[in-house]
This record gives structure tokens, C-alpha cells and sequence, in this order.
């Protein structure tokens, strides 16, 4: 991080502060990683990207510490969900550290079951990815699961949730037409 000489350095706690409000900076789309299985599981994530078309893999970042992490290691496939800007909820809804787990937190948010492997998907995104995980990479604190996505379903009409600076947004109007 560049810091001005005659400053002095700031405590590391301030560090990730400033590092996350910079990452924030960069708006990104939101989505839903799930898996399935005898204990699903699904995490609100902004940390995914496309990654090749042939073969056809995404990623997605994942706190070491987080329960996704954990699921992700055991198992073979996942779904991601990529939010319209409706979906707002449901962003809130997976990313609640207090909300049921397992079958249980899909009770309230419509899901659907991938064609290929079976993992819940959120209907009414704008995108869904059935992946199997191809390669785990080390990111530091985060894991970077690549996945080969096996099935989509895409609603090219569809509007997307964004998250910048920390909120979430929806493209404006203006905008959409000054892009087209």
C-alpha cells in the first residue's frame, strides 16, 4: 500500500480496514455458492469470475474459516447463483451467520435442484452454474476453488445485483444507456 512519508504506518487492524474499504471500490456482481448433499449449504459471495471458456471454469474465493470452505473440501460439486437485482434478500438471507443451517436455510428462498448433480440453485437468477471442483488453490486467509461448470441456465433479461462499497446497487437507468 502506498502511504505518504512523513505518516506513520497504521495498526494492522486499520490495515484490513483501508484494504477492504480499497477492494470495495471495485463493484461486482453478487451470487449465491451452494452445495448439496446430505447437509447443503449455500454463502452470499461477491468473489467469483469467470476463469476460461474451454475448458468452461469459474472461481469463487472462500474464507478458510467459513462453513462453505469446509463443504467445498468434501465434496465434488457446486452451484452458483448469480443474483438479479430482486434478489436482495436473498443475498441478505445467506449471509446471516445466525440464520438455520442445512436444509433448513433454503426454507425461505426458492431454490431448485441442478440437472446435473443435483445441488440447490436460487430460482429467479439471472444465471445459474452447476460446477464440478476441478482445482483448490492457496489465496492466503481464502481458498480459490476453480469449478468446470457441467450446466447453466442463464436469463439474458434479467438485471443483476451489485455490491459497491459495501451496499448493494443496481445499475441506473442512464447508465444501461450510455453501456448499450
Amino acid at each position: 500500500m502506498q502511504r505518504h512519508p512523513s505518516t506513520t504506518p497504521p495498526e494492522p487492524s486499520e490495515q484490513i480496514k483501508a484494504l477492504r474499504r480499497a477492494f470495495g471500490t471495485f463493484a461486482t456482481g453478487v451470487t449465491v455458492v451452494t452445495t448439496g448433499g446430505d447437509v447443503p449449504h449455500a454463502m452470499t459471495a461477491n468473489s467469483f469470475t469467470s476463469v476460461s471458456l474451454d475448458p468452461p471454469l469459474l472461481l469463487v474465493c472462500i474464507d478458510k474459516r467459513a462453513v462453505m470452505h469446509q463443504c467445498l473440501t468434501m465434496t465434488r460439486s457446486f452451484g452458483v447463483s448469480v443474483l438479479a437485482s430482486h434478489q436482495e434478500g436473498a443475498a441478505r438471507h445467506f449471509s446471516n451467520r445466525y440464520r438455520a443451517l442445512g436444509a433448513a436455510q433454503f426454507e425461505d428462498v426458492g431454490v431448485m435442484p441442478g440437472m446435473v448433480t443435483g445441488v440447490p440453485l436460487i430460482k429467479g437468477s439471472i444465471a445459474n452454474f452447476e460446477c464440478e471442483v476441478w482445482r483448490c488453490y492457496d489465496g492466503g486467509d481464502h481458498s480459490i476453488f476453480i469449478g468446470k461448470v457441467v450446466s447453466l441456465c442463464l436469463d439474458p433479461d434479467a438485471e443483476g445485483l451489485l455490491v459497491y462499497k459495501g451496499k448493494f446497487r443496481e445499475i441506473a437507468a442512464d447508465l444501461r444507456e450510455v453501456l448499450a
